[in-house]
């Protein structure tokens, strides 16, 4: 083994010695294209339940949704070397998923179920992602957040698939309109549009449901 190939096997090694879960998406990739080799094992299990939630919110089909996780990441694989570092990494990946799932429904001759995990108060821009339960809650206010689960379910249903995916980036994922906009291909204003008339019809529907 050459000099430069000792250095660079070392460099390596140096690296599996790194706590991968503690860097960020970037610098995971760069570590995967220079060899190391766990760093893309680091990405999957920082992002494969994200993607679950997010693929099954819009299919409606958690079997299939974990079938087209899988595939995201055969995807990323294949391609990541072509990945622009410039890019965030979870917009990239988070497109590939969410074409994945688009796929999916046109293929399907059947409207999908939505899941959506709570309700919010309000709309505001710097709203966090909708949480889910909190397990400090006494059992009766448990219950009536599950009550209200319910509901969202067959409300979120009912909105149409380009308003669905945008409530959900947006509520659930916490991504940014710029985000969103890159991830569905349309532009800002139609992400915003978009996004409005999914929050109003929501409210209206789910609305007499809470009286």
């Amino acid at each position: 083994m050459g000099t430069a190939a000792r250095a660079t096997a070392r460099k390596i090694q140096f690296r599996t010695l790194v706590d991968l879960e503690t860097l960020d998406d970037g610098a995971l990739v760069s570590e995967y294209l220079a060899g190391q080799t766990r760093a893309f094992d680091a990405l999957v299990n920082r992002y494969q339940t994200r993607l679950l939630n997010f693929i099954y919110r819009t299919v409606g089909d958690r079997e299939r949704a974990e079938d087209l996780v899988q595939e995201a990441f055969i995807r990323v694989h294949r391609h990541l070397a072509r990945f622009d570092q410039s890019k965030k990494f979870s917009t990239w990946i988070y497109t590939i998923a969410s074409n994945l799932a688009k796929n999916e429904l046109r293929n399907r001759s059947r409207n999908p179920l939505v899941l959506f995990q709570a309700m919010t108060a309000g709309w505001e821009d710097e709203e966090r992602p909708l949480e889910f339960e909190d397990n400090s809650y006494r059992p009766d206010d448990l219950y009536r957040k599950r009550h209200i689960r319910s509901l969202v379910e067959n409300t979120v249903a009912q909105l149409p698939e380009h308003h669905r995916q945008v409530f959900v980036l947006r509520e659930l994922e916490g991504k940014s309109y710029e985000e969103i906009a890159e991830i569905t291909h349309c532009n800002l204003g139609t992400v915003k549009s978009r996004l409005n008339r999914a929050r109003s019809s929501f409210a209206e529907i789910i609305e007499p449901a809470l009286q």
